[in-house]
Formats: structure tokens, C-alpha cells, sequence
């Protein structure tokens, strides 16, 4: 089997969880056999186009065309039987779907966020979580509220490239939804079910976890909707020093924040942002971490790290936190309403709880996110895929 995996990828400077599970997913299907072609460009590469090209930027996320030059050639040679979609913008544009079934060459793409129906991807703007432009033909709100990259002009370009490739999306061949909420997002949007997979992105094994630790670890962007502020005014309501020490790890427009709980209080610990290895000992050296988001997270790699290294997890119950954690004998840990009182209410219980926990965690990414377990459903989702055909 030849796959090609076509992905734009993040820029660097900025850490993208997709750009990991992009990679550990190519090295997995290498692993297992599959003969994967990648096909990426990088949002790095945008300072260092021509003047001439990088004047065309602005219509390249409703179609790329060096892009589509580029994998019409590569289809071509290569002749996969699958190509394996991620994130198309702004470089690839979703017309990829289109280069691709022009080919003959049936696509599954993986859903890693809101991005069908919303321009940021996030369903969340100005603090609050917004659902504004589901349903409408142009996402006019997004451009009311500049809601991609703070841009009234690029919210506009990304809107309507989204109008545009209303028919591109429901032409995809197999949906990958990460997560039940994901499956539920992508009906509502009017995909037919039986274009939809659950399968959810997993890490390779680090092996035997360490012995726990002690306290919690936070390890996020520093950003709003990834609940900074919620996890800190949980903190609070709890004496200084008898929950042991909260860590926390990341950089972004909140760091202000964890600078001042850490000059306020002594069980409060800012490591600033920290890389592979400083997050694995953070990690290592905490018996619980923490994935605190206000918005619908998808899939936070934050938690699939914890439970693979035989962490315990406390997350509010959005997005696909609750389908990742579990609920019951056998979950990975705790789950609150994202709100300062129900989270203080479960940290004390968390603290308590962390060895149990902890081994059910690392059982649960055994049974649910490890990469035995996960590539085998890919490559049948491939196969089924060559096997029924085309279903547009």
C-alpha cells in the first residue's frame, strides 16, 4: 500500500501538536509496511518567497497553485492509493481534495479542529466559546470579529475559502474524527455517517513510567482558551503549600499570570517554556497533570503524553477530554466543569487519588492510544477504503 500524507505544517517557533502527530503518524505506517510519500510545505517558507509569489498568497488557501501542480506530478509518478489529508492551509488549500479525485486517488483526511465551519478552527473568540457562523453560508461574523490571525482582510480570505469549499469537504471520501464530538461536529455540518471513522491520534510508547512524583503539572500554551486563568483561580481557593506544588510549564500572552502566581505563592513553580526533555522531566517529577481548556479542545496531546507515561489527569469536561479520559473504573483520572469551583472541588480528591490513577491511566493508553493499536485501524480504514471504492 502507498500513502501520500499531505500536510501544511505549523511554523516551528510556534510547538504544534499536529505537526507531531503528522510525523509520529508517518513513522508508524513506515513501521507497519505502508510505503508513505509526504507531501508538506511549511508555513516557515512564507518569508522566503519571491516578491511574485508571495503577492498570490492571499487566494492560496482557496487554491494553491504551485500546490496543485506540484501533487498532479507527484500522483503522477508515485500512483498511491490513498491520499491521507491534514491541515491544507494556507499553503495546500483544501483543492488538494480536488488534484487528488481529478487522479483518481480517494482521500481520508483527519479532523483536528472546527475548521469546516470555523476560521480560527477553535469555535472560541474574545474569552468565550462562539458557534456564530455554524449555518451560514459566509462566515461573515469571523470577519465582523476578525477572528483568523486578528485580520479583518484575512478573516475574509479564510471565510470565503470556506464558502467556496463547502462541496470540496463533502466530496472527502473518510473522515477521521478524532473524537465523538469531532463525528458530531462534521454530521451537523452535513456529512453522511458513513463517511465518518473515530479514531483517535495516539504516541509511540515511552516505556515503563518512572516512579510518581509528586503535585500537578499545567503544560500549555499560555493563551486564554487554554484556561490559565480558570486553573489559577481554582489554585486559590486552596491553602498555600496543601495540595503540594502546582508546576507550570509554556509561554504565551499569559504568562504575566503564572509569573505573579509564583511570586505570590510558594507551591506555585513557572518553568517557563520548556523543550522535549524539560517537559519529560516536569513530567516525571509531577504525579498529576493538568489539561485545564475552556474551548472544545479536540484532542490535547497533553494528555495522551500523561497516560502513556503513567500519569494521572485532571481536565474539564470539553471537547474530547471526557472521550479520552474516560469515565468509571478504568479512566485515566478526573473530570470538572470548567469553572473555578468545580475544578478546586476535584483537586484535593486528584491529589489523593494520583497512584490508582496513574495505573489506569497508563492501562488506558495501552488499550485506547497506543500505536499497535491505532495504525492496525488505519490501514484499515485505507484498505476498506480500496476495497468499497469511492463513495461520492
Amino acid at each position: 500500500m502507498k500513502v501520500v500524507v499531505a500536510h501544511n505544517r505549523y511554523r516551528e517557533a510556534i510547538p504544534s501538536g499536529e505537526n507531531v502527530i503528522v510525523d509520529t503518524e508517518i513513522g508508524q505506517l513506515r513501521e507497519a509496511g505502508v510505503s508513505v510519500v509526504p507531501f508538506q510545505r511549511s508555513s516557515d517558507s512564507i518569508g522566503e518567497m519571491p516578491g511574485p509569489q508571495k503577492a498570490l498568497l492571499p487566494i492560496y488557501p482557496i487554491y494553491g497553485v504551485s500546490a496543485q501542480k506540484d501533487l498532479a506530478s507527484l500522483l503522477k509518478s508515485e500512483k498511491p492509493d490513498v491520499l491521507h489529508l491534514h491541515n491544507p492551509y494556507p499553503l495546500l488549500s483544501p483543492w488538494v481534495i480536488r488534484t487528488a479525485h481529478a487522479h483518481n486517488v480517494p482521500v481520508v483526511q483527519t479532523v483536528h479542529n472546527y475548521r469546516q465551519v470555523c476560521s480560527s478552527g477553535l469555535y472560541f473568540r474574545d474569552g468565550h466559546n462562539c458557534q456564530d457562523c455554524r449555518g451560514k453560508l459566509l462566515g461573515w461574523p469571523a470577519i465582523k470579529h476578525r477572528c483568523y490571525r486578528g485580520s479583518a482582510a484575512q478573516s475574509a480570505i479564510m471565510a470565503t475559502t470556506l464558502a467556496v469549499h463547502r462541496p470540496t469537504w463533502h466530496s472527502v471520501d473518510r473522515y477521521i474524527a478524532l473524537t465523538d464530538k469531532i463525528a458530531a461536529h462534521l454530521v451537523d455540518y452535513g456529512v453522511a455517517p458513513e463517511r465518518i471513522v473515530i479514531k483517535p491520534n495516539g504516541l509511540p510508547d515511552p516505556g515503563t513510567p518512572a516512579p510518581l512524583g509528586d503535585g500537578f503539572l499545567y503544560g500549555a500554551r499560555l493563551s486564554p482558551e487554554k484556561g490559565l486563568g480558570l486553573l489559577l483561580d481554582a489554585w486559590r481557593r486552596h491553602p498555600d503549600g496543601s495540595l503540594g506544588v502546582l508546576r507550570i510549564a509554556g509561554d504565551g500572552e499569559l504568562r504575566p499570570l503564572a509569573e505573579q502566581a509564583a511570586a505570590e505563592r510558594s507551591d506555585v513553580l513557572y518553568l517557563g517554556p520548556l523543550d522535549r526533555a524539560g517537559m519529560i522531566a516536569a513530567r516525571t517529577a509531577s504525579a498529576v497533570v493538568i489539561a485545564a481548556p475552556t474551548w472544545e479542545d479536540v484532542l490535547p496531546t497533553v494528555i495522551l503524553e500523561a497516560m502513556s507515561s503513567g500519569r494521572a489527569v485532571l481536565g474539564t469536561a470539553v471537547g474530547g477530554i471526557p472521550y479520552m479520559v474516560g469515565e468509571g473504573a478504568g479512566s485515566a483520572g478526573w473530570l470538572a466543569e470548567p469553572d473555578p469551583a468545580a475544578l478546586a472541588a476535584v483537586l484535593p480528591a486528584a491529589r489523593a487519588g494520583a497512584q490508582a490513577a496513574a495505573v489506569a491511566a497508563r492501562e488506558r493508553y495501552l488499550r485506547h492510544f497506543h500505536p499497535d493499536v491505532l495504525t492496525k485501524r488505519l490501514i484499515e480504514i485505507y484498505a476498506d477504503m480500496n476495497s468499497q471504492g469511492s463513495l461520492r
